[in-house]
């Protein structure tokens, strides 16, 4: 790992089929930040989310992590899995078991903790984000924040190095989105928890980002990279000007 940089992508090309979404990105995300990625519709967010957290492999180019290419070698993929979490746009918690039970299921699949201390580190984990009391509750019987909630508790499960969101907020009213952003931002400050974060809601990127990279369908890459701020009160390019202050932008057009 080089200058505090866990994840470093590398000219990386990809894309479904014969369809080429991203072109030559590289980009790096250092410890224990948290690096937001935005763009329209189509940039290529989710694609890019895929590659970094291995759910395909790039055309060219290199995803790596904490040094090593997670392409390298089987094991390194394997290795890389147990030290970060993910928590999926729809939370994708399974209706059949109970919040806690959830929660246990990558230490059901990646420990040999016995039953008891499964159930320990989920409480733990359930406590962190607000859900101790509903631990036997199922996911259907509760609201979708404390849903989100659950995932996220799940995602820890591990205690991972690195946090990984796509659009979190997906699905929430603002003020349930807010507080799942003060959430994030918790966990970040205490556990010092690098977070990687898939979103379109522009009051989360300013609630949470320490830094933003833009993506553009049109560039398929990177356009733009700083704080939210800069990119709203310093870019001069359209696109991102458009994308962070789309207020003035019909006001323009109108």
């Amino acid at each position: 790992m080089d200058d505090g940089k866990l994840i470093r992508v590398e000219n990386l090309r990809g894309g479904y089929g014969d369809d080429l979404v991203l072109d030559d990105v590289s980009l790096s995300v250092k410890v224990g930040e948290i690096m937001v990625i935005v763009g329209r519709s189509g940039c290529g967010k989710s694609t890019l989310m895929r590659y970094l957290i291995g759910l395909a492999r790039p055309w060219s180019g290199r995803v790596v992590f904490s040094g090593q290419d997670l392409w390298a070698d089987p094991s390194v993929l394997d290795r890389a899995r147990k030290r970060w979490g993910v928590l999926f746009q729809s939370g994708a918690l399974l209706a059949s078991f109970n919040l806690m039970e959830n929660v246990s299921l990558p230490l059901v699949e990646l420990t040999r903790m016995s039953q008891e201390e499964m159930e320990l580190v989920a409480r733990r984990k359930l406590e962190v984000v607000g859900l101790a009391h509903a631990a036997e509750d199922y996911p259907l019987s509760v609201s979708g924040g404390m849903q989100k909630r659950a995932a996220l508790a799940r995602a820890m499960a591990l205690d991972p190095e690195v946090l990984f969101f796509d659009e979190p907020s997906s699905g929430l009213d603002p003020i349930t989105s807010h507080s799942l952003d003060l959430l994030i931002k918790r966990i970040n400050r205490e556990l010092g928890t690098t977070m990687v974060i898939v979103t379109h809601e522009l009051p989360s990127v300013f609630a949470i980002s320490d830094r933003v990279v833009m993506l553009d369908g049109e560039a398929k890459g990177v356009i733009a990279e700083g704080t939210a701020a800069q990119l709203r009160d310093l870019s001069t390019d359209p696109r991102v000007k458009s994308f962070f202050n789309p207020e003035k932008s019909e006001q323009e057009e109108q």
